[in-house]
């Protein structure tokens, strides 16, 4: 393994990381998985990963967004927040941020307008966006295309092939998570990647979740974390039938220039 690579999403703030961080950074690193790209979800959460991510520049970057779920506690004082948030160098993207019609724990008609506010703020910093969406798909893109966008990766990609093509059309990125390793629910992804061009395909845990359910070696309280990418990785490429030092550097390269690392 001596190919880096880059996790361009993990929730390294949730409260599953709070007792070894810092390990979690440091085993990513032995495996070759640096920089991280640490996933912000709501105001206090992007907030708590540009404060950590600042810690460390260069091996660490954050996002700064609301996420579908938290669009109900959004208001004109958190998009202010989130732009001061912006300027700040580790904070390379605008997100997770999108439509989730999937639990509906903000009400739709909320969810898009904060998902709008936000694309506006990105386009205003000329920064990418990293996207949610989950069951929402002719809204998400309905806004998408009303707004312009340009630059964006929809994380944690488990759609359709219309939608997938829909995505590629537009210039949008794709975020590969572990789900690819799932021989139940992962099965038609492993078609799908095939059809991502590898200058629009990045890989991410989505650590803790996704834990890739075909591990050797299973981490005993079921956690996800950025050491495990190169598994996800080796999927990836086995799917696709590239061999594995290419997708490594292809993703770390389109990585690298999406995110401006």
């Amino acid at each position: 393994m001596e190919h880096k690579i880059i996790d361009i999403g993990v929730n390294l703030m949730h409260r599953s990381y709070n007792q070894d961080r810092e390990q979690v950074v440091e085993r990513a690193a032995a495996n070759e998985v640096s920089p991280l790209v640490i996933t912000g979800t709501s105001l206090r959460n992007s907030l708590e990963a540009a404060r950590y991510a600042g810690r460390l520049p260069g091996k660490l970057y954050s996002t700064a967004g609301v996420h579908p779920h938290d669009a109900k506690s959004c208001t004109d004082e958190t998009i202010k927040k989130l732009k001061q948030l912006a300027i700040q160098p580790q904070v390379v993207a605008i997100g997770e941020c999108g439509l989730d019609y999937n639990r509906d724990f903000s009400p739709r008609d909320i969810q898009r307008k904060w998902f709008t506010e936000q694309i506006g703020l990105a386009l205003e910093q000329n920064m990418p966006l990293f996207l949610h969406e989950r069951e929402a798909f002719s809204d998400f893109m309905g806004i998408l295309k009303e707004q312009s966008v340009q630059k964006a990766v929809v994380h944690c990609f488990t759609g359709t092939l219309p939608e997938l093509k829909a995505y590629l059309e537009m210039g949008l990125y794709i975020g590969i998570t572990g789900w690819i390793c799932d021989e139940r629910r992962g099965k038609h992804l492993k078609e799908l990647v095939r059809l991502i061009p590898l200058d629009r395909l990045m890989i991410e845990t989505d650590g803790p979740f996704l834990t890739p359910r075909d591990l050797k070696e299973k981490p005993q309280d079921g956690r996800n974390e950025p050491a495990f990418l190169p598994h996800i990785l080796q999927a990836v490429s086995r799917c696709i039938g590239r061999s594995v030092e290419e997708v490594a550097e292809a993703t770390r390269k389109t990585s690298e220039e999406f995110f401006g690392l």
